[in-house]
């Protein structure tokens, strides 16, 4: 295991342990202080020097997030790996952020640009396991087994979130990562637009088609939001 990778679990693991044991900590009534504190001003604690604070962030995003990125890649062990990354340099990089975004956009950008990173790899690397050449140096197709999600190993999983995800995975990147945003997450469209980097037409748009093509894989499954 490299050193990088130890410093992962090691910052995941202490947050999520510090974050939801306030009782262990020796100063409990300033902790309060800080669970009642917005993201923002955990940021501004976090970059004074205040470790308690980047807990308390992990504990709140931990769940959403690990949703947003399943979400997008199907893939759970791929999660949790960019999971840790995002807090990860969330931790690194405190020092970068600045008050006049948001913090949950600030997050979802980081988180965002791993996925579709994550993504962008796996399609090269299925692309290139695809084509392998036999001994008359002609290319053929080698099928290759779908290890992303099974049921079976994820059995907390309901029938319906099990569609759900082999729908969303069935429709394209761009489409997917603004529904993901939009339907699970409940962002509103200017902070999308902010995290993906597009226009507000571009985002409300993609919204609707990526809606349409799920409707239509997910007829009695899949109701979108209203706006």
């Amino acid at each position: 295991m490299t050193k990088t990778l130890e410093r992962k679990k090691i910052i995941t693991k202490a947050s999520l342990v510090r974050g939801t044991t306030k009782s262990r900590h020796p100063n409990s009534r300033y902790y309060d202080q800080l669970l009642q504190m917005s993201d923002e001003d955990l940021m501004s604690q976090f970059q004074a020097g205040t470790v308690e604070a980047f807990d308390i962030l992990v504990s709140r995003y931990k769940d959403p997030l690990t949703n947003y990125i399943y979400r997008f890649l199907g893939d759970m062990k791929e999660c949790e790996d960019l999971l840790q990354e995002t807090f990860l340099r969330v931790y690194r990089n405190r020092h970068s952020y600045r008050r006049i975004a948001k913090y949950s956009t600030w997050l979802y950008t980081i988180a965002g640009n791993l996925a579709r990173s994550e993504y962008r790899k796996r399609k090269r690397r299925r692309l290139y396991s695809l084509q392998s050449v036999n001994r008359d140096d002609e290319e053929y197709e080698v099928e290759i087994p779908d290890e992303t999600f099974s049921p079976d190993k994820h059995t907390e999983s309901t029938i319906q979130d099990f569609f759900i995800q082999e729908a969303l995975s069935q429709i394209p990147e761009e489409f997917r990562e603004v529904v993901v945003l939009r339907d699970v997450q409940q962002l509103a469209y200017e902070e999308i637009a902010e995290i993906t980097g597009l226009p507000m037409g571009t985002v409300k748009s993609r919204i609707n088609r990526g809606r349409t093509k799920l409707q239509s894989l997910l007829k009695d499954v899949y109701t979108p939001v209203e706006d």
